[in-house]
């Protein structure tokens, strides 16, 4: 059901809001808040219904699936957006003052301007599920592929490999070298709450020091995923370096040390095992942590270890 928009003078107008009251459509849209409502009601509906079911263990891919089809969603009409600007140059570039020409210009910045509306409503939704997610399980979600901009609620997200080729791109054009970068890495178990109160600390630290910081990790289950719960929380940009299993196998988890490293980071910050003994009693260091610590050094790197607090 469409819902009225609030009238123009309304002081309260978000940014989707006063973006769908710009457009020359007789329809209405529906207001930022019932899209919000959407995303928390429909994560809540799917997790009520799995939770404390026999497809309990896979909560979280069907959790993240959900979130990821609104992203993917708004991708592809970004995609088209960007297609009907690309459009629009060139026939700003050829117009000749022909009234079918102007009408075809007209035409297409509408398109273009319904779908930035489109695009950003769909992440309304995206983040509302993605908060109602990590609500419910202490999970964070992020994308599998690509970047996620930020927003008032969610950080920005971005992917490795496009950060490499931004990072490439501005030392060509000799520009400045952007956020600094310090880099995290932690093992599976390090999930406690004496290892979140460290990591948090450790994070907080960074910050103090590099205010600009944009924090790189794989985003791992475990320490990583609590790193990034404290970078949505402060608003702090995210690298996200993940491992490609499906392309590199076992070495995934070292290739993505690699990429990390080719950011160039001022700081490493690793956490190989969990600060509680019962937690990491019996179980190895964690080796991808272990690794990028060894390789930091090797390059001199400033790299420091989360420990106990004493």
């Amino acid at each position: 059901m469409l819902h009225s928009m609030p009238s123009l003078s309304d002081d309260r107008l978000t940014v989707f809001e006063a973006q769908a009251l710009q457009l020359d459509d007789a329809r209405s849209y529906p207001q930022e808040a019932a899209l919000v409502q959407l995303g928390h009601g429909l994560m809540n509906e799917l997790l009520d219904l799995v939770l404390d079911s026999a497809l309990e263990d896979f909560t979280g891919l069907i959790g993240e699936t959900l979130i990821g089809a609104f992203h993917s969603a708004a991708q592809r009409i970004e995609r088209d957006g960007d297609k009907a600007r690309d459009l629009l140059t060139g026939l700003v570039r050829d117009f000749d003052g022909s009234e079918v020409l102007d009408v075809e210009i007209q035409d297409v910045t509408r398109r273009a301007r319904a779908a930035d509306v489109a695009v950003l409503a769909l992440e309304l939704v995206r983040d509302a599920a993605s908060g109602a997610y990590t609500t419910a399980t202490g999970e964070v979600w992020s994308p599998w592929k690509g970047s996620v901009r930020a927003s008032r609620t969610t950080a920005a997200q971005i992917d490795a490999r496009e950060a490499l080729r931004a990072q490439r791109a501005r030392k060509h054009a000799a520009a400045h070298p952007g956020a600094t970068i310090v880099a995290f890495r932690a093992a599976p178990q390090a999930d406690t709450a004496e290892d979140a109160g460290r990591i948090f600390d450790a994070l907080n630290w960074a910050r103090s020091q590099w205010p600009d910081m944009a924090l790189a990790t794989s985003g791992a289950r475990g320490g990583e995923k609590l790193a990034i719960k404290w970078a949505n929380q402060k608003g702090v940009t995210l690298v996200l370096a993940k491992a490609d299993f499906d392309g590199n196998g076992r070495s995934a988890p070292f290739r993505a040390n690699d990429d990390i490293l080719a950011l160039e980071p001022t700081c490493v910050l690793t956490l190989a095992n969990s600060l509680n003994p019962a937690r990491s009693e019996g179980l190895h260091p964690f080796g991808p942590a272990l690794n990028l610590a060894q390789k930091a050094g090797e390059r001199g790197i400033r790299h420091l270890s989360v420990k106990a607090r004493g």
